[in-house]
């Protein structure tokens, strides 16, 4: 089931369900795609076909963050949950399916890849986590970095260079490398490193998330005003009849 936000389709399904999918993707021996889409990446997306049109070709698009889901309320599909990225990762190193295959952390702070894969491997006994590389890297130096995830044969290859950054990398060189999927995590490995403590779950359960990070990081009150502007986008798309 699909649902279209300003051009964007989603996935509507559950954080479940999602996971499933998730592994579905990667048995398929095939080079797959997960995106996990919030409000800033719909509304870059509305203006830069070029970024619409990667989001679109994804195997699996979830949405992270509540304004998707609200916006979701003005459609004839409104979707279900919302699924955030974090918690679909940590849905599935949870998963015992996760130990089959080769997991390459690539992206994050100097040393934050690697304290991210020194956890999960301690939370997770048995997952295979076979390589970490920061993201502040060069074009003169993206070779060596698609030389170093091949020489590792993973499988599965976790992006976290931040958006449209990462959705492109991946579409530019995910058949050079040859991995069965690839999924853009944003900054999810600050969180999976410890180094970033999510919102308290009541935060998360009422859809607050968002404030819980403005309360901890106030300099994030300029990209919440993205958020304002996609509220008020998707209403008049709602009245023109193009949500």
């Amino acid at each position: 089931m699909k649902t279209k936000i300003l051009g964007v389709v989603f996935d509507n399904m559950l954080p479940e369900t999602a996971c499933e999918r998730f592994f579905e993707l990667v048995e398929t021996q095939e080079p797959s795609t997960v995106f996990t889409p919030n409000p800033e990446m719909v509304m870059l997306a509305k203006k830069d076909n070029g970024f619409k049109e990667i989001l679109n070709s994804s195997d699996l698009l979830v949405p992270d963050g509540i304004g998707i889901v609200l916006a979701s309320r003005l459609t004839k599909n409104p979707i279900k949950q919302r699924v955030a990225g974090i918690e679909l990762l940590q849905n599935a190193f949870a998963d015992e399916r996760a130990k089959k295959y080769n997991w390459y952390f690539l992206g994050g702070k100097p040393g934050v890849a690697e304290k991210a894969r020194e956890r999960m491997q301690a939370q997770h006994n048995g997952l295979q986590i076979i390589g970490a590389r920061d993201g502040y890297f060069s074009p003169e130096d993206e070779e060596a970095v698609i030389n170093d995830i091949v020489a590792a044969e993973a499988d599965i290859v976790l992006v976290g260079l931040g958006f449209p950054r990462q959705e492109r990398w991946i579409v530019a060189n995910k058949d050079k490398i040859g991995a069965r999927l690839y999924m853009g995590v944003g900054g999810s490995f600050d969180v999976l490193s410890g180094e970033l403590k999510r919102a308290p779950k009541l935060f998360r359960r009422v859809g607050m998330e968002w404030f819980w990070r403005l309360l901890r990081q106030p300099s994030r009150i300029w990209r919440q005003r993205v958020l304002v502007k996609f509220v008020f986008v998707a209403l008049f798309s709602k009245m023109r009849g193009a949500l």
